[in-house]
């Protein structure tokens, strides 16, 4: 399926009732379960929520069980006072899968959730099988462009609304060939999801956040469990060289370069994006 194709069939409704789980006082989790098999689950940056997962997760949905939540404080999971914290999600996180009855899941990660998927793996080793980290937020030292991104994106945010929000973002996470292929189509396309996903205060939130939390690369070394590191070859922060060296940290981690995808690769192609993590669940499932 091409990211023409997956725009089409994107469907951003919420069922009339809404699946929820408590996973600590004062806070219900929204969530999706599809399929059956090895469980995979699907962690959100703060652009995206639950239901735009189902357009490129088709073909995964065929042999393994994908799951994918809101996060506390947007989409359709609790409204709290303040924003929590990345302890507090990653607990989140544990409580929704022990709700579902999941011992132990792969995490895939886009943009900023990496950070919270290597989070969890530090924290509850034996809770995760694998990480596809798409676009990681994480470098060979720190991440001090990623943070002055941010800070761009929020003062947009703050000073001009979320329309101009978009057309900051857009060139700089969409690939230039995404871009060139999608035309005005494309750009209006997906602004009209990103303008439905959130609203202003969650991103708002969201992108203080990412600002917080420790960057040091040396937590990698530590991560035992086995790691793919997804990369476009047009992604902002990293490198295609950079993304192996980064790889590398990883005791167990290794890197898919995309070609021709950007920061978030699984807008870009897919198809691939998804071939790619079939085949690395299958190869570290063939080890278990």
């Amino acid at each position: 399926m091409s990211a023409a194709e997956a725009l089409e069939q994107l469907d951003l409704q919420y069922p009339e009732e809404l699946p929820r789980v408590t996973t600590r006082e004062g806070v219900e989790l929204y969530y999706e379960s599809r399929g059956e098999g090895p469980a995979l689950t699907l962690l959100n940056n703060f652009f995206i929520t639950s239901p735009l997962w189902r357009a490129f997760t088709q073909d995964l949905v065929r042999d393994f069980r994908v799951v994918s939540y809101d996060l506390a404080n947007h989409g359709q999971s609790s409204k709290l006072d303040k924003e929590p914290t990345w302890e507090e999600h990653a607990a989140d996180l544990i409580g929704l899968l022990d709700a579902l009855g999941i011992e132990s899941t792969y995490l895939v990660a886009t943009s900023a959730s990496t950070q919270l998927a290597r989070d969890v793996a530090l924290a509850h080793p034996d809770r995760v099988k694998g990480l596809v980290l798409a676009g990681p937020v994480f470098g060979l030292t720190g991440m001090r462009r990623h943070r002055q991104l941010n800070r761009a994106w929020l003062l947009t945010l703050k000073n001009h609304g979320m329309a101009a929000l978009y057309g900051h973002i857009y060139p700089e996470v969409i690939s230039g060939e995404m871009n060139e292929e999608g035309g005005t189509p494309g750009f209006l396309g997906f602004r009209e999801a990103f303008l439905a996903m959130s609203t202003p205060e969650e991103l708002a939130n969201g992108l203080a956040l990412v600002q917080e939390g420790d960057t040091s690369p040396e937590l990698l070394s530590r991560i035992t469990a086995p790691t793919v590191i997804v990369l476009g070859d047009d992604d902002i922060l990293l490198t295609p060289s950079r993304g192996h060296e980064l790889a590398k940290l990883f005791a167990n981690g290794r890197c898919e370069i995309m070609t021709n995808a950007g920061h978030v690769p699984f807008l870009d192609d897919p198809e691939t994006f998804q071939s790619i993590v079939r085949r690395f669940v299958e190869e570290t499932e063939a080890h278990v």
